[in-house]
């Protein structure tokens, strides 16, 4: 972190970079809501799904889910980095995530196994392994479908594990494609993310400031001119604290206001042209 930015603005961390600490993050009650839904659940598992455009709090929702689920006892967290695998690399990746050594060409004995594996922890602790799947939008039907069949067990009436899928809008468009009803009809919880209102983006800001240690770092004109500006967007919203903060470490102001948001954002003034000469 930039060395100035805790001698002048007395800031614990960034409060606008996405690497904030987890205990900072800004919770809206529908995520808080949801966390402890799929927490209530991990003894039976299933599909959930988190949908939003970008920049409506999808990430911030699943950095929450990963760490209260890590927080459970004997609760074992895996996530697919490459969702936009061929079925042959999603078992090489479950099996990795999963720790379960699978033979290159025995796509069989990776079902029996990873079934072994995931009931033995079932046996033991009574809790589901969960496994996140984000930008799940850009998997194969193929590989969605192998995951329904590889979790299920017992005619479909018991789950061998929670899966979370996160992804844009066209997630719940792509359950509702006939090659993937099967699977979207077995969704048991959802969060759907919808643009913040002013209100909430007014107080995402006045949390994050809050926490960082520098409550009065914007003035509060300050503050409702970047919640009308961010458009409902989160994403958008830090974004525009991070330039202005930016900006404010090269000008050194004793707190960021309107005064600087109209100098770092102003639309450039065009040129007069030149007089021409007689």
């Amino acid at each position: 972190m930039n060395q100035k930015l805790t001698t002048s603005y007395g800031l614990k961390f960034h409060p606008f970079r996405p690497d904030v600490p987890n205990e900072a993050l800004f919770v809206v009650p529908s995520v808080d809501a949801f966390c402890r839904r799929v927490e209530f659940g991990l003894a039976d598992g299933g599909f959930v799904m988190i949908t939003g455009d970008p920049g409506t709090g999808k990430s911030v929702a699943l950095r929450l889910i990963t760490q209260r689920l890590r927080a459970q006892r004997d609760v074992v967290v895996s996530t697919i980095d490459h969702p936009q695998s061929r079925v042959s690399d999603f078992y090489r990746e479950l099996g990795d995530v999963f720790g379960v050594p699978l033979g290159a060409h025995n796509r069989w004995g990776g079902f029996k196994a990873l079934r072994a594996r995931w009931s033995d922890h079932i046996a033991q602790t009574l809790v589901r392994p969960v496994l996140i799947v984000d930008e799940a939008q850009e998997m194969l039907d193929s590989v969605f479908n192998e995951l329904r069949l590889l979790s299920s067990k017992e005619f479909d009436s018991r789950s061998l594990l929670c899966v979370i899928f996160a992804g844009d809008s066209r997630l719940p468009e792509r359950f509702r494609k006939e090659q993937l009803l099967p699977l979207g009809s077995r969704i048991r919880r959802r969060l759907m993310l919808d643009y913040a209102s002013r209100d909430e983006l007014l107080a995402c800001l006045d949390h994050l400031l809050e926490v960082a240690g520098n409550p009065a770092l914007m003035t509060t004109e300050l503050k409702t001119t970047l919640a009308e500006h961010a458009a409902g967007n989160y994403r958008v919203l830090m974004n525009l604290g991070d330039e202005l903060l930016s900006a404010a470490l090269e000008r050194d102001p004793p707190q960021l206001d309107e005064k600087l948001f109209f100098e770092v954002f102003a639309p450039p003034q065009p040129k007069k042209p030149a007089a021409k000469k007689r």
